[in-house]
């Protein structure tokens, strides 16, 4: 990952450019912008951390807001927040806490912020080997549960619907997609019928997530042919060993198959 922030702020200010300069002064490369949608989809791309410099204004901004919350969600973005406390309190009462990864009030201390980015960045190299998995589940309380419980072991991508899967598709290849069976306007079988019938990703490992667990929901769900299902009323640990012996059966599938080959 590289030392680029992408900065949001209503405007410069003193403290503003004390706090940009100071980033640069620790090696980042800086792009400040305005808390516009537009100037947000035009950046966002380029950048991986946003530091989002909060003001009075908040509350007026609910569109930029959720606008941003989808971004850093679906995109894997690193958002940091700095605020007053009830600056900091508007965002917690809002969907968009759901992608902070840390916020701090003001005034802040420059030096713990880039102490924190550093160790994201040094976390982040670690990370190169992990397995991606992209969860895909309308219901955004769910997918900050999935985030917390499988960012240590894996790298994760979130999308909050089946249009928003296809999307991120598109431009990346995930090693293993989590994917809601209910979801409305696209459902899950018909995400999954959209990657089996794509050259590029028809391949791609699909698991349905679901929350019916009877004999005949489950039978509904494996005729579709997924790679598998978990039922979303499994606890963390009982997720966590059924990804890994996913990955494990995977890996002693691909040994058996080149051993095949040479045979």
């Amino acid at each position: 990952m590289k030392k680029e922030v992408l900065f949001i702020s209503r405007g410069e200010s003193f403290m503003v450019n004390a706090i940009i300069d100071n980033l640069k002064s620790g090696g980042y490369k800086v792009s400040r912008i305005d808390p516009v949608i537009k100037e947000l989809n035009e950046n966002k791309s380029d950048h991986k951390i946003i530091v989002f410099y909060l003001g009075d204004y908040v509350e007026e901004i609910s569109d930029f807001l959720t606008f941003l919350k989808d971004v850093c969600i679906e995109e894997f973005k690193y958002l940091y927040c700095i605020g007053s406390k009830e600056e900091l309190s508007v965002i917690r009462s809002n969907v968009l806490i759901y992608a902070v990864r840390e916020s701090y009030e003001r005034p802040v201390n420059v030096k713990t912020l880039i102490a924190d980015l550093d160790a994201l960045i040094e976390q982040h190299e670690g990370d190169s080997a992990k397995k991606t998995i992209l969860v895909v589940d309308d219901d955004v309380v769910f997918l900050n549960m999935m985030k917390e419980w499988l960012s240590d072991k894996y790298m994760v991508s979130l999308v909050n619907s089946g249009t928003r899967a296809i999307t991120f598709l598109a431009n990346n290849k995930p090693d293993l997609i989590l994917l809601d069976y209910e979801m409305p306007v696209t459902s899950g079988p018909q995400v999954l019928e959209m990657i089996r019938s794509d050259s590029e990703l028809e391949n791609t490992p699909v698991i349905f997530l679901t929350g019916k667990g009877d004999r005949e929901s489950v039978t509904k769900v494996l005729s579709l042919k997924p790679n598998g299902y978990l039922l979303k009323s499994l606890k963390q640990p009982e997720l966590l060993a059924s990804l890994d012996e996913f990955f494990e059966k995977q890996k002693v599938d691909k040994i058996i198959k080149i051993a095949r080959n040479f045979s």
